[in-house]
């Protein structure tokens, strides 16, 4: 039986640490609250973040990482990116040397422009074959109900990418394997920035026409920039692409979708911060897209008209009105 560590217990590693343990691993998830881990040990479940869903019973939970990280072959890593150095740094000694590190976080690192996958191999020194993403059209509470989902693990070792899979599927979460990280991890982060403009969209009162103009060109823009950083085109096309961002700008129980919703009826972005009570990845991670697009010579304006309003550079009517108001051209895919 494969030993699996998730750190942490909030509602997508608890998720993750679930489809794990349901396809048949040994499961320790990191919870730093003492009420959520006794909570998960002894009435199986998190009513913190899934309330109503019966957690299995291989599933056990610690509030020491040390702890939950001993012996584990895969060390599945679910917090927001902009904590991922410094928590990390304090986790890396307990990583077992031939651990394989998942990381299921969709963001970009503000400060530095890196990638979920390069802060691990720079703050642990654990080679990119060893380090792997989870990313596709995963909406937590969905497939903690059991509802059928899939994604896409990516890894420059096929073999570890294989390895992952067979200890995540089950008969209601399907593991892809790839080796584009670059272009998943891509695929990830800007969804969020996307999905937040399809919100404002929403809370303006806008319709399936706009939704579908931002999600068109917000892929567009996302293609852009992959290529320009060497990612796969065909990448964004699959399930950490265009299946990513078509859900996380559809559902209501999307967390960028649902701030951005919170911006676009009047909400400051604190007030949307504390109605939306879980991290939004695409709030912090937006100008840190822009900058990246920046670097390599590539156009967002979808990213920087919410990078502006995020910023209060921007009202959310004038947001709108940017986009529209932008020189005609030819529309060519990834233009």
């Amino acid at each position: 039986m494969v030993r699996v560590a998730v750190l942490s217990a909030g509602s997508w590693g608890t998720t993750m640490a679930k489809v794990f343990a349901d396809a048949g691993s040994d499961v320790m998830i990191h919870a730093r609250r003492p009420e959520v881990a006794d909570a998960i040990n002894q009435r199986h479940e998190n009513p913190s973040y899934l309330p109503d869903v019966t957690l299995p019973d291989r599933l056990r939970a610690t509030t020491s990482a040390a702890e939950a990280l001993e012996g584990a072959a895969h060390v599945v890593l679910s917090i927001p990116s902009q904590t991922l150095r410094t928590n990390l740094t304090a986790w890396a000694p307990h990583i077992g040397g031939d651990a394989v590190v998942v990381s299921l976080m969709k963001g970009i690192e503000t400060h530095s422009g890196l990638r979920m996958t390069q802060v691990i191999h720079e703050v642990t020194g654990i080679p990119a074959e060893r380090i792997a993403i989870l990313s596709g059209p995963n909406l937590a509470r969905e497939i903690a109900a059991q509802q059928p989902a899939a994604a896409v693990i990516a890894c420059p070792d096929e073999t570890a990418a294989a390895s992952v899979q067979k200890t995540c599927h089950t008969h209601y979460f399907r593991p892809y394997t790839g080796t584009d990280v670059t272009g998943c991890e891509l695929g990830g982060a800007v969804k969020n920035v996307i999905a937040l403009a399809v919100g404002l969209a929403a809370g303006l009162g806008l319709g399936d026409n706009a939704r579908a103009l931002l999600i068109t060109r917000g892929l567009a823009e996302t293609s852009r920039l992959g290529a320009a950083m060497g990612a796969d085109p065909l990448t964004f096309s699959g399930l950490a692409g265009a299946g990513d961002l078509i859900a996380t700008c559809s559902s209501p129980l999307s967390r960028n979708r649902t701030f951005g919703e919170h911006l676009g009826r009047g909400l400051s972005v604190e007030e949307a911060t504390v109605a939306t009570k879980q991290t939004a990845e695409g709030v912090k991670s937006c100008r840190a897209v822009l900058d990246l697009a920046a670097a390599h010579g590539v156009e967002m304006p979808i990213t920087e008209v919410v990078s502006a309003v995020i910023a209060g550079t921007v009202s959310v009517p004038d947001a709108a009105a940017a986009l529209m108001s932008r020189t005609p051209k030819p529309e060519r895919y990834g233009v």
